[in-house]
């Protein structure tokens, strides 16, 4: 990407700068658009299949922008199958400050394409359709023989291709436009029966990047696949009693007591008899115990067979910790007229009047925006706060909206209680793939309809035999994993990397042995910012490793451990937990852990016990300069790690370590001074080591030291 002869294109055509954001494209994007160019600057057409997630928008937007400014003749035209697309796709080019119409009908859209402005607009293509037309080949000959005298050299995107290119619409499209170029986009391979159509419309692929390509590449994250028979599953009593015992370790009384309120609720819905009701109370369930779920950070996504279903599962999360944090997402819009047969005289409710009703409750206090129904004004304020606001809104219930195009980097959860197969279940499933944060490592699909089953023959109805391209099945494998393998597998990578990373520190591998291997010498000044790599490596295993153990610790005998290897692995994450807590004290560094709280939380209430009562520090995240200063050298050394204290040369380094710390830092404040209280650092260090002071004395200089280099100025009674 930087040799000599693409490093200058790339800054003069491949700089985007979306909402304010510099953005430069990915290899996979910049080898896709250098493709296209080459055709279109022959006039040819053809698809451009980039997985789902991977930044189509995005090579779309700096596509037309090298067209419109290398072509004073030409004209781009988007054209997208859903509103909602159409939409997304007007504010992805508005955000890159390029100016776009979006036509308000098929007249408006024609009516722009004869006049030479704009040069740059969107639409949906039905537009181009007409309703009822009796004999649809007269209809086409029509429109060819009076073909639309659109201005300039058009260039025609059509977005999520696989669903648009064949059928009636394309005829159309290509009978009214006849001399534009058309370039497809899709995130899914075309399935065999679009073959022939596909090579009619667009041609053969330009580029692709498929999904196994993307999940390497680490531009998406891989996908985590879990059927569930959800009577099984529930009605066990372990789960339910392990759910009670996370929620209510550690609590006092009355916490209990508070809690013992909300238990009857979900115990209700626990031991509800319908499937629905036990589909609810397995999602309440993983909200309480998977890691991402239970954090701030993640949120999920629940597809219903049907608006009513989907009506139903709103109603009955209301009844749940969730009530306030869930939103609806479908198609529906209350109309009066929709109920006025429908009253049967009893006191029950149809299935019309029970959505109808549901909906005016919900809509009651919503003001629409301009333009918009309260429908739509509710539906863009619950998606708004479900990409923005993951911690306040946790769950959206869908039935076919928002399982295209719709991007929210916080959705780690797909719940599928829908018969899906082919691109829509494909499209779906990549609702959860996108890359949001170390804490999210993998998509989840939970399935409810077994659809899965299937999936070697939906893989099968993938092109793989296309005369001008040939793919391998594993090509276009989703690549779904099953959920309890892939754990196990993280888990043991995660301890074997984490040993590995340990296995040079010297014996006895004690707390001392440790600092010295990730924080140096503190004799040597440079030594503590030059283990710093190897500080942050332990500190990012750990996270890893308690990730990996909280993804199954409820399931480690189903994964295939043993009962020893269950305790022995126990046991080895208490002590990767106790050490990085040693070296983050032993080096000065604290860490930002809420983007961990969550895990961290999960981990040590739900399946941790610790070896002995956790003391809680008075002093909050003060540094340990600070409560020297503020508290003296006794408060110091008896907050750290029990590891720590207890060897006396151990408090020394970490002390030094800490003092070394605050002058690296400083130094470009005062160079003049620091540099002096490095060398009184060294001094006391070498008097340390030489045995020249005691314990006592040693620690009264060094207090001293951290006091100044802690203010930035020397105190009046500097004894050195």
């Amino acid at each position: 990407m930087c040799a000599k002869e693409r490093f200058l294109e790339i800054i003069y055509d491949f700089v985007l700068f979306d909402a304010g954001i510099k953005k430069l494209p990915r290899v996979h994007q910049y080898l896709g658009i250098k493709e296209a160019q080459r055709y279109i600057q022959c006039y040819e057409g053809g698809i451009i299949w980039h997985t789902q997630g991977s930044g189509k928008s995005i090579v779309m937007v700096l596509l037309a922008k090298w067209i419109l400014e290398n072509n004073p003749n030409a004209r781009v035209a988007i054209l997208t199958d859903r509103d909602e697309l159409d939409k997304q796709i007007e504010g992805v080019f508005k955000d890159a400050d390029e100016e776009i119409y979006r036509t308000r009908s098929g007249k408006d859209l024609m009516h722009q394409l004869s006049q030479a402005k704009p040069r740059l607009l969107c639409t949906l293509i039905h537009k181009f359709g007409k309703k009822d037309v009796e004999n649809f080949n007269q209809f086409i000959k029509e429109l060819e023989s009076q073909s639309s005298k659109a201005v300039g050299e058009l260039f025609v995107f059509v977005d999520e291709a696989h669903r648009t290119q064949s059928g009636k619409l394309h005829r159309t499209m290509k009978a009214m436009l006849p001399n534009a170029v058309f370039i497809g986009f899709t995130g899914t391979p075309l399935l065999k029966q679009d073959k022939q159509t596909s090579l009619e419309v667009f041609g053969k692929y330009i580029h692709t990047y498929k999904f196994n390509e993307g999940v390497e590449d680490k531009v998406i994250l891989d996908l985590i696949y879990e059927a569930r028979d959800i009577d099984q599953r529930l009605s066990s009593q372990k789960k339910i009693d392990e759910w009670f015992e996370a929620k209510t370790r550690g609590l006092n009384d009355f916490q209990k007591s508070e809690l013992k309120k909300k238990w009857g609720t979900m115990q209700s819905v626990l031991s509800s008899r319908s499937r629905m009701g036990k589909v609810v109370g397995d999602i309440i369930f993983d909200f309480n115990t998977k890691p991402r779920l239970s954090s701030e950070r993640g949120n999920a996504i629940l597809v219903a067979s049907s608006i009513y279903e989907a009506c139903r599962y709103y109603e009955l999360f209301q009844k749940t910790q969730l009530s306030n944090r869930c939103a609806i997402v479908t198609s529906y819009n209350p109309i009066t007229q929709d109920i006025t047969t429908e009253d049967t005289g009893a006191n029950t409710e149809t299935d019309k009047e029970f959505m109808y009703n549901l909906y005016q409750e919900l809509l009651k206090d919503v003001k629409p925006q301009a333009n918009k129904s309260k429908t739509e004004s509710y539906e863009d304020w619950a998606k708004l706060k479900f990409i923005d606001e993951p911690a306040n809104m946790k769950l959206l219930i869908v039935v076919s909206k928002l399982l295209t195009g719709f991007d929210a980097p916080s959705c780690t959860y797909l719940y599928i209680d829908k018969s899906m197969q082919d691109h829509g279940l494909f499209q779906a499933i990549c609702r959860v793939n996108r890359l949001d944060g170390d804490d999210k490592s993998f998509g989840y699909i939970v399935d409810y309809k077994d659809l899965f089953k299937k999936v070697e023959n939906a893989v099968a109805v993938y092109t793989s035999d296309l005369d001008y391209d040939e793919f391998e099945p594993e090509d276009i494998d989703v690549l779904l994993q099953d959920r309890l393998k892939a754990g196990k597998e993280r888990l043991d990578n995660a301890l074997e990397e984490i040993s590995l990373l340990c296995e040079p520190v010297t014996p006895p591998k004690d707390t001392l042995a440790h600092i010295h291997y990730f924080c140096g010498n503190p004799e040597i000044p440079d030594e503590l910012k030059a283990k710093e790599t190897q500080r942050n490596a332990l500190y990012k295993k750990t996270v890893s490793l308690i990730r990996g153990y909280a993804n199954i610790a409820d399931e480690m005998d189903e994964a295939g451990y043993t009962e020893k290897e269950i305790d022995n692995i126990k046991q080895e994450l208490n002590h990767y937990l106790k050490l990085r807590e040693e070296i983050k004290k032993a080096s000065g560094e604290t860490l930002d852990l809420k983007t961990y709280e969550g895990d961290m939380r999960h981990l040590i209430d739900t399946y941790i016990q610790a070896d002995e009562p956790k003391t809680i520090s008075p002093f909050g995240d003060m540094s340990l300069l600070d409560i020297i200063v503020k508290s003296g050298i006794s408060d110091a050394v008896d907050i750290l790690p029990k590891g720590i204290k207890k060897n006396h040369q151990a408090v020394a380094e970490t002390i030094e370590n800490n003092v070394r710390k605050k002058i690296i830092n400083d130094h470009l404040i005062d160079p003049a001074f620091f540099d002096e209280m490095s060398k009184l650092l060294a001094a006391i260090i070498r008097e340390r080591k030489e045995n020249a002071i005691n314990y006592e004395e040693y620690l009264k200089m060094i207090a001293e030291l951290a006091k100044q280099v802690n203010e930035g100025k020397q105190t009046r009674h500097q004894r050195y």
